[in-house]
């Protein structure tokens, strides 16, 4: 069996974050899309996921078209099966992550980020997986006394502290 890895860049809407995950049922679209008007009805989402089985389409929710546009850009750049891409606006993988992680159908979280984000994708003759995620930059050092205090005015400025 030859095996090839790529790298593939994602892209979305500036100020969103993605949440990359694999899951193995295409219920997984109606269960997130649900996650999400539950949890967060008012934030923005789109949402890709590549059936792996029967028709092997891109399957899609959301409730703006922007960012179902660019879930499905994501689904086809990894071109991944089982593979599930959720653009989120007005919102933050924190205020979703443990509900998606609870989801029944979902085996895994790769990435939750706004960072620039690269897949590592591997092919073979049957299809392709998600191998791993690069998110974001390399460390350009350690946190200073001055870091640290501006890293706890950030969670306490943004309402994640107290």
């Amino acid at each position: 069996m030859d095996i090839t890895i790529t790298g593939v860049q994602l892209n979305w809407t500036k100020g969103c974050n993605i949440i990359v995950g694999q899951s193995h049922f295409i219920k997984t679209v109606e269960d997130v899309a649900e996650i999400m008007a539950t949890t967060v009805p008012e934030a923005g989402y789109g949402l890709a996921f590549c059936e792996a089985s029967g028709p092997c389409l891109v399957r899609t929710a959301g409730n703006d078209e922007q960012l179902i546009r660019d879930a499905v850009g994501c689904a086809e750049a990894a071109a991944a099966g089982h593979s599930f891409f959720l653009v989120l606006k007005g919102a933050y993988p924190i205020n979703v992550l443990n509900q998606i992680k609870n989801c029944m159908e979902v085996a895994r979280i790769y990435a939750a980020t706004a960072n620039p984000l690269q897949l590592l994708v591997a092919k073979t003759d049957q299809g392709g997986g998600i191998i791993g995620v690069i998110d974001g930059f390399p460390p350009k050092g350690v946190e200073t006394g001055e870091d640290k205090a501006a890293r706890k005015q950030l969670l306490r400025a943004i309402g994640y502290k107290f």
